[in-house]
This record gives structure tokens, C-alpha cells and sequence, in this order.
């Protein structure tokens, strides 16, 4: 009897789960229809009776955007006059000239333009300060304001006005606009005779093409014993990009990434679909804070298959996926579906949203509960803490005089005049900066300001004021007083102190001038530590295979 009865309230229990499912959803139904109904109720009550005009459409929108930050920073709504932009995220494409604009004190200036695109063509440089876009002055404007006057349908005409260092007078240039595509991969060559190098910046529509190409480039042109795969400060993108990009390094058939959300219909496998381009070449991937997403997939996908090392410092940590929504009135939204799992089982999210302190803030995973998953060959790797490097290596701190240098625009200033005096340089990959150049350089800076304050006078300042608090100040003075003495003489040679770091910078720089992104990266070799651990872990051959083995893992 006792079992009949346990048997016949198993079968009930399992009656009535449906129904508590719908009872749940129509309640969630009853509070959506409850709560839309006094907020039309408070919209309308502000409309009617508020002090001031107010315009409903602005009002909605701060509440939209309120309620998505609620959620994460990912699930977004895009007005109808916002498509465009949120078509640039996915496709990297838009109608414009072609180069990247920012402020400089009220003006707005060319940053630095795309090679082979209008803007480049028409020979506008880098520190063009910009006067008149298609007739209208931008003094004072925006950067998104004139970014709005430049872009356009494409085989559209626009004159602009620029105002150039080292020319007397205006200069007017008329270009025609075109359909630009930023490039994922805007950079690609070797590093030395045997180690190949592949910049991937974005996971647009057709990047994965482009890493192949560059891939089957370097190979068809070079002995290529290995490849450094930049991955550094790449947001990410389309998913099914990254798909793309992981089996250029693994054949058809291999698990790159699983989804999970609430909608089970949603949940899918993702499984390299083609050949690979090359199965054996050592990979040395690099990796850092800015490395996020797709970008993410890809690196820890090749991780987790020990088919290459990370190099660098620990990635951003979102594993989370977005799916794009169409609503009325021609708006959409993107919105967070699912999370991701790479193929050892582990998602890299570092942050959950679901759960917030009570000042609001989301809860990251601490290290005592995070889980330990195994790599194809058995290493130990571990979920919620982004990816994190086989060798990691410190992030390089800039000395306060170069980021004071950095921020009042010096460097980015000299290297416009240097490029108004010099009609050429060597390739960017040959370049120095001589003695000379940095002489002229202390030169150009001796009328500029660029005061700043160091860890050790901050210290010293609040030594200060302990000893005012303390009644030992009057006893203190003059050591103070010479001690600050010091302390503004050694600040004047800080520049000279750091003349090795500030000669990378500026070489960087000044190649950028001539030969745009691709000549920025070029110079930049010889001082960047990733770089060079990379060069060094392929000049090992036994210690590169000694990472891929049960011997190392990261925690």
C-alpha cells in the first residue's frame, strides 16, 4: 500500500509540474502587464503635469537604457538612428573617408587615417587639424558631430578644410566618400627570416578570410617555422567567425564551442566545418586585458586543444553570447541569450551579473570555487578567470613623465612636425631615432607644459600635512622644503631618464606618420615584451613543447 500511495504522488507531482510552470509564467506575464501599465501611468502623469517640457521619447530612453544596464553591460537597444552604427559593429563597414578622428583642446583632428582608403588617398596626415567639413565650421564640435559630417552614402563628394603644421595658410581637399571596410587583420609579415607575425584586430563579416589569406601568404613567400597570432586588445564580434579562425589552426569536426541558456531550443555544438590551413606550425597566441569575446574563443578553443601557447596577461573573461532581436519602428536589440563553454567544459565568464552586492555591484567568482577542467592532453585549466596565459609576463608601467607626455599629446605633436621636416624615413621595420632626433625633441618640448605629480611627491605631500597634524612640521620644514627641491630637479631630467622608453614611443610614432597601422606595429617590435618572450619560446623548441605537456598548467 505504501508503495502504491509513494507511486500515485510521484505521477501527481509530475501532473502538476506543467501547471506550475504555466502558473510561473503567467505570473511573470501579470507583473510585466502590471508594470507597464504604471509606467505608462508615470509617463503620462510627467507629460501632463511636470513643471517643465519634457520630451517623452528622451524619457523612455533613459528608462530602456536603465533597465538593460540592470542586466549586463552587453544587452543594448538600438534606435532607428542608431542601425547604422550597430551595423559597423558586426560588418565594419560604413561610408565615410576612411580614418579616425579625436579631439585636440576644441579642435577635431585626424588621428590617423586607413591606408588605401579616400582620406589616405587625398594625402590627409595624422594632426590635419580639421576647420571645415562640406562648408560647416567644427571648431568646437564633437568628435561624433564631425564623424556624422564625414560619413555619407559612398561616391559622395565632401570638401574639407584642414589647417597643417609646417604650411602657411588653409588647405581644401575635395574626396569622395566610399563604402569602407575596416580590416581585422590590418597588419601581416615576418618578424625575422623564420617567424611569421598575423595582427587580428576584429571578428567582422569575412575575418576569417583575411587570417587565412595573410596565413597562406606568409607561407607561399617565406620559410615560416612559427607564427605569432596578435590578439591583443581584439573586443571580438561574430562567433561564427571565431568558428572560422580556430579551424584555420584545427581540422573538420572539432568541438570549438558549446552555448547554454534559457531557452534549451537555443543550446548548440560548434564544430570546425572545413580543412585547416596548417595542423603543425607552433602557434604562440598573445593575449592581454583587452582580449575579449570571440577573441577569447579563439585563444582558449586553442588552448584547451593544446594546439598553441598564450602568451601576455590575463584576458577579459566574457562569456557571454548576444543575440540580435528586431523590434517595431525599425529598432532592435542586442540582447545576452546564452553562455559560451570552450572544449575542456569551462566558461571563462569572470563576472555574474545575476548576482550584486548591495551597492550593486556584480559578483566576481573568487579563486576557493573555481573550477579545474583538463585540456585535450590532460593539462589543468580553470573556468572564471578569462583566459589566462601559459606565460603570463607583467604589464610594463610607463614612468609618470611619459604618461604626462602621453596625455598632453607631445609625442603625437613631435611626431606630426617631424613628419612636416622629413619627406622619408627607412622602412618602418629598419628605423631608428638618433641622438639627433631626441635632442630635437628635448628642444620642441622646453616651451610645452606637462607638469605632472610622481608616486613619491604624492607621499611626500601627505607626509606633509601628517606632520602639521602631528605638531612636527615647523621642526621638519627645511627637510621638506630641500626635499621638494630635489624632487623638481630629478622631474627635469626625467625625460633623459627615460629616454630608451620614450624613443620606442616616438619611434612608433613617427613610422605610423609614413606607413600608417602596419608601420606602427613594424616599429614596435623590438620593445614589445610579448613580442620578444614569443621569439624566445620559438628559439626553444623543447621548452615550447615542455608548456604543452602535463608538466604546466594555469591557475
Amino acid at each position: 500500500m505504501k508503495k502504491k500511495l509513494k507511486k500515485i504522488a510521484i505521477i501527481a507531482v509530475l501532473i502538476a509540474l506543467p501547471g506550475i510552470f504555466v502558473f510561473k509564467t503567467a505570473d511573470n506575464y501579470f507583473e510585466i502587464s502590471k508594470n507597464l501599465q504604471i509606467m505608462s501611468s508615470v509617463v503620462h502623469e510627467v507629460n501632463t503635469y511636470y513643471v517643465d517640457e519634457v520630451e517623452p521619447s528622451k524619457l523612455l530612453r533613459t528608462g530602456i537604457d536603465a533597465m538593460l544596464k540592470s542586466l549586463d553591460p552587453y544587452t543594448d537597444f538600438y534606435s532607428e538612428s542608431e542601425i547604422e552604427d550597430y551595423r559597423f559593429m558586426t560588418t565594419g563597414q560604413y561610408g565615410g573617408v576612411g580614418a579616425t578622428i579625436s579631439k585636440k583642446g576644441d579642435d577635431v583632428m585626424i588621428a590617423e587615417p586607413y591606408y588605401g582608403w579616400p582620406a589616405q588617398k587625398a594625402d590627409l596626415r595624422a594632426g590635419d587639424i580639421l576647420i571645415e567639413v562640406d562648408g560647416k565650421t567644427v571648431h568646437g564640435k564633437s568628435t561624433d558631430d564631425v564623424s556624422k559630417l564625414l560619413k555619407g552614402s559612398p561616391n559622395t563628394e565632401l570638401k574639407i578644410i584642414i589647417k597643417r603644421q609646417g604650411v602657411d595658410g588653409l588647405i581644401t581637399k575635395t574626396i569622395t566618400r566610399q563604402e569602407i571596410k575596416v580590416k581585422d587583420v590590418p597588419y601581416y609579415g615576418m618578424i625575422n627570416d623564420h617567424i611569421g607575425y598575423i595582427k587580428y584586430t576584429g571578428f567582422h563579416q569575412e575575418a576569417a578570410s583575411q587570417v587565412k589569406s595573410a596565413l597562406d601568404s606568409l607561407k607561399k613567400n617565406n620559410k615560416v617555422d612559427g607564427i605569432v597570432f596578435d590578439l591583443r586588445g581584439n573586443p571580438g564580434g561574430l562567433l561564427d567567425e571565431a568558428i572560422k579562425t580556430v579551424n584555420i589552426f584545427e581540422d573538420k569536426g572539432q568541438l570549438v564551442v558549446f552555448t547554454k541558456g534559457k531557452m534549451e531550443e537555443w543550446n548548440k555544438q560548434y564544430t570546425t566545418e572545413g580543412e585547416a590551413v596548417d595542423t603543425k606550425i607552433p602557434v604562440v597566441i598573445l593575449v592581454d586585458g583587452g582580449s575579449a569575446s570571440a577573441a577569447e574563443i579563439v585563444s582558449g578553443s586553442l588552448q584547451d586543444l593544446d594546439r598553441a601557447i598564450i602568451v601576455g596577461a590575463n584576458s577579459y573573461g566574457k562569456g557571454l553570447v548576444q543575440t540580435t532581436r528586431p523590434l517595431p519602428y525599425n529598432t532592435q536589440m542586442k540582447v545576452t541569450t546564452s553562455k559560451y563553454y570552450i572544449p575542456s567544459g569551462r566558461c571563462i565568464q569572470k563576472i555574474d551579473y545575476a548576482r550584486r552586492d548591495e551597492e550593486g555591484n556584480a559578483y566576481h567568482k573568487p579563486d576557493s570555487i573555481k573550477q579545474a577542467f583538463k585540456t585535450k592532453d590532460g593539462r589543468t585549466v580553470y573556468d572564471g578567470t578569462g583566459i589566462k596565459p601559459d606565460v603570463a609576463l607583467p604589464r610594463k608601467k610607463y614612468a609618470d613623465v611619459i604618461i604626462s607626455l602621453s596625455q598632453k599629446q607631445l609625442m603625437f605633436d613631435y611626431a606630426t612636425l617631424y613628419r612636416s621636416k622629413h619627406d622619408h624615413i627607412a622602412p618602418a621595420n629598419q628605423f631608428k631615432l638618433s641622438d639627433e632626433d631626441f635632442n630635437d625633441f628635448l628642444a620642441f618640448l622646453k616651451d610645452k607644459e606637462y607638469t605632472y605629480n610622481t608616486q613619491t611627491e604624492d607621499n611626500l605631500t601627505k607626509l606633509e600635512k601628517t606632520a602639521k597634524d602631528d605638531k612636527y612640521y615647523a621642526a621638519l620644514e627645511a627637510d621638506f622644503k630641500d626635499m621638494e627641491a630635489k624632487l623638481k630637479q630629478d622631474k627635469g631630467e626625467d625625460v633623459n631618464k627615460y629616454k630608451d622608453d620614450i624613443k620606442d614611443i616616438l619611434k612608433s610614432e613617427i613610422a605610423s606618420r609614413y606607413y600608417y597601422e602596419a608601420g606602427r606595429i613594424q616599429a614596435s617590435f623590438g620593445g614589445d615584451q610579448d613580442v620578444q618572450e614569443a621569439l624566445r619560446l620559438f628559439n626553444n623548441p623543447s621548452e615550447y613543447q615542455k608548456i604543452l605537456t602535463l608538466g604546466n598548467s594555469t591557475k
